[in-house]
């Protein structure tokens, strides 16, 4: 491993801090947005709940490329958003990292909503009633019974979000094609290595790639068992 991390130039850092940079922004975000929608869909019994939960998982059966190529019209100068930018004079989305960040928080939802949302229907209901007996207000709930209660689904979401981001490629390419420092993140220097055949440094950023997805799928089913185990006490 220190002989992989020496052997790095300063372009392959620069899309590992890119990398890194991308999949913490996403996982935050997704956090924020995922955690009420996988509540939402835990306890609604809406007519539209069905379709929501079809569109949270879209990206999981979607190819990226096809779900890139429809955010580059919309994110790009012609596109709705896009167009509107440049409309108030500012830069539209796409080839950015707002834009490839954008890609990546749709792609990477299901990884996120998915375990909240188990998480949240095996918690139930009733510990939720029992603290509203008690006095306990919504956010009081929260801090109190629905994190503690969830922790495992949250750790899940959030490892699942990360490592799902670190390996994007197709919405990334399409979206943000490859700018050393803006958009072009790891799976995408890999390829452009590939296609110079600079194949020794597109082995060894693989190679990393594949360590950490390997170390984060470890984490994630240990935790898992562990979860399971206290669930059963």
């Amino acid at each position: 491993m220190p002989e992989l991390l020496a052997a790095l130039s300063p372009q392959d850092w620069q899309a590992i801090l890119l990398t890194l940079k991308l999949c913490l922004y996403t996982t935050l975000i997704l956090l924020l947005l995922g955690t009420p929608l996988a509540w939402w869909l835990s306890l609604s019994h809406s007519k539209l709940r069905t379709a929501v939960q079809a569109i949270v998982a879209l990206p999981l059966v979607l190819p990226p490329t096809v779900l890139g190529f429809y955010l580059l019209l919309l994110l790009g100068p012609h596109g709705v958003v896009g167009g509107a930018l440049e409309q108030l004079g500012l830069n539209h989305l796409a080839f950015s990292f707002s834009g490839i960040l954008i890609g990546s928080v749709i792609y990477s939802l299901p990884f996120t909503v998915q375990p909240l949302l188990e998480s949240f229907r095996r918690m139930g209901p009733r510990p939720l009633e029992v603290a509203a007996t008690l006095g306990a207000g919504k956010l009081d709930q929260l801090f109190s019974v629905v994190l503690p209660l969830c922790r495992g689904g949250f750790i899940i979401a959030a490892t699942l979000t990360f490592a799902h981001t670190l390996g994007e490629f197709g919405v990334i390419l399409m979206l943000g094609g490859s700018i050393p420092g803006e958009t072009q993140v790891l799976s995408v220097l890999i390829y452009d290595h590939t296609e110079a055949m600079n194949y020794a440094q597109a082995q060894q950023l693989s190679l990393g790639l594949v360590i950490s997805a390997f170390a984060v799928l470890f984490i994630v089913y240990g935790l898992n068992r562990r979860f399971e185990r206290e669930a059963a006490l």
